[in-house]
């Protein structure tokens, strides 16, 4: 890839959880384009390898590490390899996430008369399955607390570093159907905010990007029909999204350097990117 300027993260390592995902790669491609030593993390060891090849390829520096986010364990594991190989983490990216059907109602709006029906097959807000809804908060908070406990506290010592959460338009606008996700990444929103104060008189940095609208693989098959035109629900989002298109993976990258730059925003923390396409600020009319 080609990064939109550079900044100079050379001795710097960055670890990028969700690093296999099609957001995440770029982002750590980003980073190793600017000189610094990346650890590819995700729960698919094969996903987060094929990134670091990928990087190494282009003359980067990288190594694949599998963990779980949701595994303090795994993460304290994965800590301690990227330290034997690199050395201590100076950047992470929180980029684990994401959503699950358990977390998600059949229907925008509620009918009640739906409730009247004990045989209904879809799902209704009061049929929520709370594991679905756990998993899902776990997923996006506790997958960012966790890896922020493992792979920060050489960073407190060190009194330096920089911390990148990935929060979610459904931070500032909750969307229709999908509560637990829209819950979730409001949190991260939050803690973003608490992280930064609370990592402030330890030298860390702490902000967060918040993505609009970008095809993925885990939302492809909801935005996007099989022939490739848009869904209903992808023409709504259009009609809300003045420039009027999807965003490409490229288009975080220029918000991510800025923000894991001491030099560029040194003065810079608790705060949450909007990169939506003009998402959050269009009102409807």
């Amino acid at each position: 890839m080609s990064v939109p300027f550079k900044v100079d993260l050379k001795g710097k390592v960055a670890v990028v959880t969700g690093g296999g995902g099609v957001l995440c790669s770029a982002m750590a491609k980003a980073l190793a384009e600017c000189g610094a030593s990346v650890a590819v993390a995700d729960l698919k060891l094969e996903s987060a390898q094929k990134v670091a090849d990928a990087i190494k390829e282009a003359g980067g520096t990288a190594m694949a590490v599998a963990c779980n986010a949701l595994d303090k364990a795994s993460l304290e594991a994965a800590n301690e390899e990227i330290e034997k190989t690199f050395g201590p983490v100076s950047i992470l990216i929180n980029g684990a996430g994401g959503n699950h059907p358990k977390g998600t109602t059949a229907m925008e709006y509620l009918n009640p008369d739906d409730l009247l029906n004990d045989k209904r097959d879809f799902v209704t807000f009061y049929d929520l399955d709370p594991k679905g809804i756990e998993f899902v908060f776990n997923l996006n908070f506790l997958g960012t607390l966790l890896p922020t406990q493992a792979f920060t506290k050489k960073m407190a010592l060190g009194r330096s570093g920089v911390v990148i959460n990935v929060s979610s338009m459904n931070a500032f606008r909750p969307l229709t159907k999908i509560p637990a996700y829209s819950a979730a990444k409001a949190a991260v929103s939050n803690f973003t905010q608490w992280m930064a104060v609370h990592m402030a008189k330890a030298g860390i940095r702490v902000n967060a990007i918040a993505p609009g609208f970008f095809l993925t693989d885990q939302n492809r098959a909801l935005l996007t029909n099989k022939d490739g035109s848009l869904t209903p629900r992808s023409d709504k989002i259009m009609a809300h999204t003045p420039m009027g298109h999807f965003g490409e993976p490229d288009d975080l990258i220029g918000a991510l350097l800025w923000l894991v730059s001491d030099k560029a925003a040194g003065f810079v923390t608790g705060v949450v990117v909007p990169i939506d396409g003009g998402f959050s600020a269009y009102s409807g009319v």
